[in-house]
């Protein structure tokens, strides 16, 4: 069955557990929930611990380019949650919040702050990921079917292939 708690979801707890390495790896939309040894963990709810409670851009422009090895990305899956999530914190919605460009500077800033050869997992209801355009090779897809009426889930996992110090693939 789906559930909000995504990481607890049985498949999708294992993909995790196989990709993980020991690296840095920060989570923009954690819930709480800490999968990697050596993490950075921030939530929009105050009430939840975290090491941040920031906006997920605002979290992931922290970061030094390519300095990190691994991104947890696990987003509210339609602007529709987008919006219930802002207003369920007491954070404005803006015309930004509510376009899908939203997505889209997140991915920019995680292709930015991840490492060479570093790992982005990404869970939604598509499996556009970050994207080949952003320097990145898919290695795998997990599609995770809820039955009935549920949207299934989607898991991807990629790696950079591309150096921005140099401009060239890695692989």
């Amino acid at each position: 069955m789906p559930n909000k708690n995504t990481f607890s979801i049985r498949p999708i707890a294992n993909l995790i557990k196989e990709e993980i390495n020991d690296g840095l790896w920060i989570d923009p939309f954690s819930n709480g929930v800490r999968v990697a040894k050596h993490s950075v963990i921030n939530d929009l709810n105050p009430d939840i611990e975290a090491d941040y409670h920031l906006d997920a851009l605002d979290f992931l422009k922290q970061f030094d380019a390519e300095s990190v090895d691994g991104v947890l990305y696990d987003p509210p899956y339609s602007l529709r949650q987008v919006v219930e999530c802002y207003k369920g914190f007491g954070k404005e919605v803006t015309q930004e919040t509510t376009q899908s460009s939203w997505r889209s500077r997140h991915i920019d800033e995680i292709a930015r702050i991840l490492k060479p050869c570093g790992k982005v997992m990404c869970f939604g209801w598509n499996s556009s990921g970050v994207g080949k355009t952003r320097g990145m090779k898919l290695e795998r897809i997990l599609l995770v079917a809820h039955g009935g009426s549920k949207n299934d889930t989607i898991c991807t996992v990629e790696r950079k292939i591309t150096d921005l110090r140099f401009g060239v693939n890695i692989t």
